[in-house]
């Protein structure tokens, strides 16, 4: 096991792909052991792609490298109108290539749960394992009841996705905090250790341009990819009181996938839930040792 780090030292580099877009990307790894698991944390819906702080020292404990990236639209990545959760598969794959590293795991929280999803389908060479926490399945799934169990204003802000690019940026405009969709266990959750959730998604609100939209129309239109396909082992927590991404999507998506294990927490919610990530972080260091 590598030395253990006290701190990590985030590296941030600008991307340039092909297309002529850039990538804003983050890395703890620069000056760490060359040994170290590879993570690529999939920030949630609206957030910076900033790594999650609060698993830093679970991280340097289990030698963790993580790595991330800004969507496009968000933070300092170009905008892609139209893109599709598939493309983020390709998106992530170049971060990787950059930094040279072959083989890596993933993990998803909320909205950045289809694009985990879609690493395990499309790059299933290279991914290591798939953590989801509290993320959505496809829309339109069969034998899910997409919207059951949703905040009523969640529901407005989904269905309005689903109507097509006017609709929803019609409702953004106007559109706040959904206040119904956080318990009281999500409020203690991100006032004490994850209070860094409130303020990488403040950031990413703060400069977005159209990632929010983009993210909630790939999330509503056809992936371009099956969770069916994603044959790396799986790993889902959700909250049992979850009511942003209901329990229905952790439970539907935990059936799809061929080696998956759901988690299912009892009185946690979409934030909340968070009080066991480094559970999951031990279990995707035992799946890299299996593997």
């Amino acid at each position: 096991m590598p030395a253990l780090r006290l701190e990590a030292v985030i590296t941030q580099t600008d991307l340039e792909l092909a297309d002529g877009r850039v990538l804003h990307v983050y890395d703890t790894g620069a000056d760490g052991d060359a040994r170290d698991l590879a993570i690529m944390w999939l920030h949630g819906t609206p957030s910076i792609g900033a790594p999650p702080e609060p698993l830093f020292p679970a991280a340097a404990r289990l030698g963790i490298r993580w790595v991330s990236y800004d969507r496009p639209g968000y933070g300092g990545s170009t905008p892609r109108p139209g893109r599709d959760v598939a493309s983020g598969a390709r998106d992530i794959a170049a971060v990787a290539d950059s930094l040279g590293i072959d083989r890596f795991a993933v993990m998803g929280h909320s909205g950045g749960g289809p694009y985990a999803l879609a690493c395990g389908a499309l790059l299933p060479h290279r991914i290591v394992a798939v953590v989801i926490v509290a993320g959505w399945a496809p829309f339109g799934s069969d034998g899910l009841d997409w919207f059951a169990g949703m905040t009523s204003t969640s529901q407005v802000a989904m269905r309005a996705a689903a109507n097509g690019r006017a609709a929803l940026e019609d409702y953004l405009s106007s559109a706040g905090l959904d206040p119904d969709g956080y318990t009281a266990a999500d409020r203690a959750t991100l006032a004490g250790a994850w209070s860094w959730l409130a303020r990488v998604s403040g950031r990413g609100m703060a400069t977005e341009d159209g990632g929010m939209a983009d993210d909630d129309l790939a999330c509503m239109s056809a992936w371009g990819c099956d969770p069916a396909q994603v044959t790396r082992p799986v790993l889902i927590l959700h909250g049992d009181e979850d009511k942003l991404v209901p329990t229905s999507h952790g439970r539907w998506l935990a059936s799809r996938c061929p080696d998956a294990e759901l988690r299912l927490y009892r009185g946690d919610s979409h934030f909340s839930v968070f009080g066991h990530a480094e559970a999951a972080l031990e279990w995707v260091r035992d799946r890299a040792g299996q593997g």
